[in-house]
C-alpha cells in the first residue's frame, strides 16, 4: 500500500514507456536512474542479486527487468528507440552489468540487491524495490535505511559527527523553506563501520526543489560527511513540503463532494492540482498529452507490428477482416481490436502509457477509444474520461497496489477495470456516484485473478485479460447507468481484492505457475529462448 498520496500522472497514467512489464522495465530503469545517480555518471561495474523467492528471479529477463535496469544506468529512456539495443549500448559505454539468482533474504518480491562500482573506484551497495506500475523506492543504502522513492530532490549524508552537534544541525535544517523531511537512521549493521571510533549514522534530507551546490557544500562540511549521495526525482509529478490533498478515497471524495455536485473529472482535476502544485489547465493539458499517447499508440498498433522476440503475431486486423463472423456488437467488437492493437504495440516494443501498468495497458485507451469512436465523441470527453479513471485509480493505489507480485492479475486488468468502468461512465454522462460505483462493480466481477504469464511473457494471457477487463468495464457502466445495486462500495471492494491478493500463492503472482506451468507454455519458452 502506498504510505504517500499517489499522483494521477505518477501512480495511476505512466509511465509512458516501451518494454512488456511497467513494475519490471519501468521500475528497472528508474531504480538503475538512482544508481546512476549514485555513481555520479555511468557505472564502471555493476551486479544486480535477485532472491529466488522473489518473483524477479524467474521473470527478470522475460519481462524487461534486464532491459530497463540496463538502461536506467545508462541514462537511456526507455522511450529511445535504441532502448532494446542495451546490450550494444553497454558495451559502447564500458559498463559490465551481470544479473545474478541468489538468496539473501529479500522481504519483498520485487527486491533488486545492487552492487555498484563507480568510474572513480567508489563501490556502494543498495536494496530497491519495484511496488507496481513503475513505482520503486529505494530502501538501503550501504546498510543504511533510506527512503528514496524519486518524487524529491534528495540528499543523503552518512556520517560520524558527535550527537550534540548533529542535533543542532538538524534542529536548523528543519527550518530551511522546502524541507519536507530530516531523518536519522542508524546503521542496519550498526558497529560494523565507524569514524573515530564513533558509529556512523546517516542523515536524509527531502526538498521540493534542487539542492544547490552551495548548500550540498556546506552540509557536507558541517556534517563532516565520510559520504553524500544527491538524488534528482525520476517521477514527473514531484512531492511538495506541504502538500494536502482533499481526499484520499472514494467515501472521501463524495463527501467532499456533497454540496458542489462536480463531475468525477472535476474532482480529478481538484485532486491532482493539490497533489501536485499544478494549475487546473496544467492537469487538463497533461490529461491531453496522455489522450494523444494513447492515440498514437493505438494508430500503431492498428497499422500493424512486427517483432520477433514475442508469442503473438499481429491479430487485431482479423476482427475487420471476419466482421461477417462475429456476434454483432459495434463497440464491443471495435473494442477488442483497439484493445488487441494496443497490448501489440506493447508487445512490439511501441512507446506506450502504462496505464496502470504495462500488462494492463490494453483495456483503458482500447475500450475508451472503441466508445468514443462509435459514439462519436470528443477529445474533451475522452480527457474528462481519462481524468475519471485516473482518479478511481489513485483510491487503488492508496489502499491496495498495481504490483502483480504482491496481489495477482486482480490489481491490474482488475485495477483496470474498475478504472474503464469509472471512465465509460463519465462519457456515458453519470455522475461522480455511479462512476465509483461502476468501478466498485467491475472490480467485484475479477476478485481473484491471478497473473500467470505463459513462457515468461507478458502476452499471454495477457490479452485475454485485457479484453475480458474492457467488455466487463463496458458492462459494469451500463449496469449501473440502468440504476443496478453495487452493494459492496468502492472502498472496501478495493480493500478487499487487497487482502485477496496477498492470500494468492507466490506461483500465481507474477511468477510462472497456473498456465505458466503448461507443457505449451514450457515449448513456446524454449523456442523463443532458443531464438535469442
Amino acid at each position: 500500500m502506498n504510505s504517500n498520496s499517489p499522483a494521477i500522472f505518477n501512480d495511476v497514467l505512466g509511465p509512458v514507456m516501451r518494454g512488456p512489464s511497467s513494475s519490471h522495465a519501468a521500475g528497472g530503469a528508474r531504480i538503475g536512474d538512482l544508481i546512476r545517480q549514485a555513481s555520479e555518471g555511468d557505472p564502471a561495474e555493476v551486479t544486480v542479486l535477485f532472491d529466488p523467492n522473489g518473483s524477479l528471479a524467474e521473470s527478470h529477463d522475460g519481462h524487461g527487468t534486464d532491459m530497463g535496469f540496463a538502461c536506467g544506468i545508462m541514462g537511456v529512456p526507455l522511450t529511445d528507440p535504441d532502448a532494446g539495443n542495451w546490450r550494444k549500448l553497454l558495451s559502447e559505454k564500458g559498463i559490465r552489468l551481470e544479473y545474478r539468482t541468489e538468496p539473501y533474504g529479500a522481504s519483498h518480491p520485487g527486491n533488486h540487491r545492487v552492487i555498484a562500482v563507480a568510474k572513480d573506484g567508489r563501490s556502494f551497495e543498495a536494496d530497491a524495490v519495484t511496488s507496481g506500475g513503475g513505482m520503486i523506492e529505494l530502501v538501503r543504502l550501504d546498510g543504511y535505511r533510506v527512503s528514496v522513492c524519486g518524487d524529491f530532490d534528495e540528499l543523503i549524508i552518512m556520517t560520524g559527527q558527535p550527537n550534540e552537534d548533529r542535533e543542532i544541525l538538524i534542529k536548523v535544517l528543519q527550518n530551511v523553506p522546502d524541507t519536507e523531511i530530516i531523518k536519522v537512521c542508524r546503521r542496519a549493521d550498526a558497529g560494523s563501520e565507524s569514524n573515530g571510533g564513533e558509529e556512523w549514522i546517516s542523515v536524509e534530507i527531502k526538498l521540493a526543489r534542487p539542492f544547490t551546490c552551495e548548500e550540498a557544500e556546506r552540509l557536507r562540511e558541517a556534517f563532516g560527511a565520510c559520504r553524500m549521495y544527491a538524488f534528482a526525482p525520476v517521477l514527473p509529478v514531484r512531492s511538495h513540503a506541504i502538500q494536502k490533498v482533499p481526499f484520499e478515497n472514494a467515501a472521501e471524495m463524495l463527501e467532499f463532494n456533497k454540496d458542489k455536485n462536480l463531475e468525477i473529472w472535476e474532482l480529478a482535476v481538484e485532486y491532482e492540482s493539490a497533489r501536485g502544485g499544478w494549475s487546473h489547465e496544467d492537469v487538463f493539458r497533461q490529461a491531453l498529452r496522455a489522450v494523444l499517447i494513447m492515440r498514437k499508440a493505438l494508430d500503431e498498433g492498428l497499422a500493424g507490428t512486427e517483432y520477433e522476440d514475442r508469442i503473438l503475431p499481429a491479430q487485431s486486423h482479423k476482427m475487420v477482416e471476419n466482421v461477417d463472423l462475429l456476434v454483432p456488437g459495434d463497440i464491443t467488437n471495435t473494442a477488442i481490436r483497439y484493445i488487441t492493437a494496443v497490448m501489440e504495440q506493447k508487445s512490439a516494443m511501441g512507446v506506450f502509457i502504462a496505464a496502470p501498468t504495462a500488462g494492463s495497458a490494453g483495456c483503458l485507451p482500447g475500450t475508451l477509444f472503441a466508445v468514443a469512436d462509435q459514439l462519436g465523441l470528443s477529445i474533451k470527453d475522452q480527457m474528462k474520461g481519462i481524468l475519471a479513471a485516473g482518479l478511481i485509480g489513485v483510491f487503488y493505489a492508496k489502499q491496495a497496489t498495481f504490483a502483480a507480485e504482491v496481489g495477482g492479475c486482480q490489481v491490474e486488468c482488475g485495477a483496470a477495470s474498475g478504472m474503464t468502468a469509472a471512465a465509460v461512465c463519465q462519457m456515458m454522462g453519470g455522475s461522480a456516484e455511479e462512476c465509483v460505483d461502476a468501478a466498485s462493480f467491475a472490480l467485484q466481477g475479477l476478485t481473484g485473478l491471478v497473473c500467470d504469464p505463459v513462457a515468461n511473457r507478458v502476452e499471454v494471457p495477457c490479452l485475454n485479460k485485457n479484453i475480458a477487463a474492457g467488455m466487463n468495464a463496458v458492462s459494469s457502466a451500463n449496469v449501473i447507468l440502468a440504476g443496478y445495486d453495487k452493494v459492496i462500495p468502492l472502498d472496501e471492494t478495493i480493500r478487499a481484492m487487497y487482502d485477496i491478493g496477498t492470500k494468492l500463492p507466490l506461483e500465481l503472482r507474477c511468477t510462472c505457475g497456473g498456465l505458466g506451468m503448461t507443457p505449451a507454455s514450457a515449448a513456446i519458452r524454449e523456442r523463443l529462448e532458443k531464438k535469442q
